[in-house]
């Protein structure tokens, strides 16, 4: 903040999906403003520990005088687990098994801690740090890398959309619009009533519909004409497994990532749904953008892929 009125947002990561997001909606929203940073640099995709970037970024706020940081975490902090428990319209109190099998879950979950365990610490010029951290759904919208991913795959495989998912599968999604927005509100709310948000989690969660990664992925993408082929589920369990033998042998040699393992297919196996209630009561958060608008806006540019014949022709 560098006056009564005026402030100054740093985004880390600001060139990324979420960044532009947040970035478009700071200007559009936040009145006050009077200068956006944006931070991003290029990740060495070895590296699979974010504490310690966390840690750095904690002693800047020391270091700088900085009294407001609201982390992106996500829901992965909590689960979906590797056993399959299910977990329904979830609540930032509500009892689950956590275990953390991968690296990408169990570093979100200590840069968490080290974020809510900042909230009060002293910093320069002997104000306050005042932290919290936003655990969203399954971001989608304009530019999701992963949406572009399941219609290139599909492409590639003849225009067949390879599915196997049990359909009474449930995953919360949110717009990435509505994340940034609850990242502003979180941030207002930092600010107003220090006292409550301070040192709180919050899930981040809109109105869009409870459907399988595969199915509310095709809502978009139904217009490119793909067929379907499901695979039994059996079938894509010994590929997953397969898949992690084979990474374990190859360890030594090369780091290989397959997108299929164990973990991504029971994450897209359970039902995992959230209330952003806590939101609301703290930070009086409630979407920026309806669904019909979610949709539109995510449908606008998904229309905008060449298509499959386009893509037989090139």
């Amino acid at each position: 903040m560098s006056d009564g009125r005026s402030l100054v947002y740093l985004v880390t990561g600001g060139c990324g999906f979420l960044g532009r997001h947040l970035l478009g909606v700071t200007l559009e929203k936040e009145k006050r403003v009077c200068e956006i940073r944006l931070f991003d640099k290029v990740v060495d995709p070895r590296l699979t520990e974010q504490s310690t970037g966390t840690e750095n970024v904690i002693q800047a706020c020391v270091e700088l005088g900085v009294q407001y940081l609201v982390y992106t975490s996500s829901m992965e902090v909590v689960g979906p687990n590797v056993k399959g428990d299910p977990f329904i319209r979830g609540n930032e109190e509500t009892p689950y098994n956590i275990a953390h099998a991968m690296p990408y879950p169990r570093s979100k979950a200590e840069a968490e801690r080290i974020v809510v365990r900042a909230n009060g610490t002293e910093v320069s010029g002997g104000k306050t740090l005042h932290t919290c951290s936003l655990r969203p759904t399954g971001i989608y919208g304009e530019e999701h890398q992963l949406m572009k991913d399941f219609y290139d795959k599909s492409v590639q495989a003849g225009g067949r959309l390879i599915l196997g998912v049990p359909k009474n599968t449930e995953h919360g999604r949110v717009y990435a619009g509505n994340v940034a927005w609850m990242h502003l509100l979180a941030a207002r709310g930092l600010m107003e009533e220090p006292q409550t948000v301070g040192g709180q989690a919050y899930f981040c969660y809109d109105d869009s519909p409870y459907k399988s990664y595969e199915d509310f992925n095709l809502q978009f993408l139904s217009a490119f004409g793909f067929s379907q082929v499901h695979v039994p589920l059996a079938a894509l369990w010994f590929l997953a497994v397969l898949n992690d033998v084979l990474r374990w042998l190859l360890r030594p040699v090369c780091r290989w990532a397959p997108l299929l393992n164990r973990y991504t297919l029971a994450v897209a196996c359970t039902s995992f749904t959230v209330s952003s209630d806590k939101a609301r009561r703290h930070f009086r958060y409630t979407p920026l953008f309806s669904w019909a608008e979610c949709r539109a806006r995510t449908q606008a540019w998904v229309d905008t892929f060449p298509g499959l014949g386009a893509k037989k022709d090139s």
